[in-house]
């Protein structure tokens, strides 16, 4: 089972590199592209809301509340942002992660309630870095996965680690799941170690599989800081130019 809405999973096997920052900001690009963004933060930490500036209350309801109340409706658990065709459905921090059972299916099945094919165009998914449920959930209800790296050598086994998971998941449980690109994030090729990391990563996967990079700008974390995606925080600045043309990429990529 699968919905009827394409899903964009964001994922790497590592943390610290940068998941939370690419879905917040390639969200309110396809939004602004006038498309109805379902951003479904998966990864307990819950930073998707700070990076939109939603306050988010003690006991509201939140995504990962389907895996111990099946009977929840995500279309109810859905926040607005105040990001036009941006809406956020958020994480609960107090979930454990041992708490989400062994059901690979549960993200899909409630994906697919025609409520959310009513109401929204593309849902993205900030994913939580360990290999567990949550995850397999996430992937299991994926169109797409697109890969964030920071490109130093211990971001580079999450990304092998990561792609072992998914050739697992496309041979037996999604194949509709294909790889979107590789994306490179706070690099800068001036520095050779970057350099180097974002060659293997090419050589490995394929040139076509990885897309131009996310520069480092320290105004991406100003405007993580403030709750705004970079578009609306410092629209000329290098990272809202950088997330501007991803989102470009990424649309075309999705038609294929």
């Amino acid at each position: 089972m699968s919905s009827s809405v394409p899903v964009l999973v964001i994922s790497n096997r590592k943390g610290g590199a940068g998941k939370t920052t690419v879905s917040v900001n390639i969200s309110a690009e396809f939004a602004a592209a006038k498309q109805r963004i379902l951003l479904i933060d998966l990864d307990s930490q819950g930073h998707c809301a700070v990076g939109l500036g939603v306050k988010i209350s003690a006991g509201q309801a939140a995504v990962h509340d389907i895996f111990t109340s099946p009977t929840l409706r995500l279309i109810d658990a859905v926040c607005e942002t105040s990001i036009h065709n941006l809406f956020l459905l958020p994480a609960n921090p107090a979930f454990q992660h041992g708490d989400s059972g062994n059901d690979e299916q549960c993200l899909a099945r409630a994906l697919a309630d025609k409520s959310i094919a009513e109401q929204f165009d593309l849902i993205v998914i900030d994913t939580p870095p360990s290999l567990d449920n949550l995850l397999l959930n996430a992937l299991a209800a994926a169109n797409w996965v697109l890969v964030p790296y920071v490109p130093h050598p211990l971001s580079f086994e999450g990304v092998r680690q990561l792609v072992r998971v998914l050739f697992k998941v496309i041979s037996s449980r999604n194949p509709k799941l294909k790889i979107l690109g590789f994306l490179p994030v706070m690099t800068g090729n001036h520095v050779r170690q970057h350099r180097q990391t974002t060659e293997q990563v090419t050589k490995q996967f394929g040139a076509l599989r990885v897309l131009n990079g996310i520069r480092t700008d320290i105004k991406l974390a100003e405007a993580f800081g403030v709750g705004k995606p970079i578009r609306l925080y410092a629209a000329k600045s290098r990272g809202a130019e950088d997330f501007s043309e991803l989102a470009t990429t990424l649309i075309q990529l999705m038609k294929k």
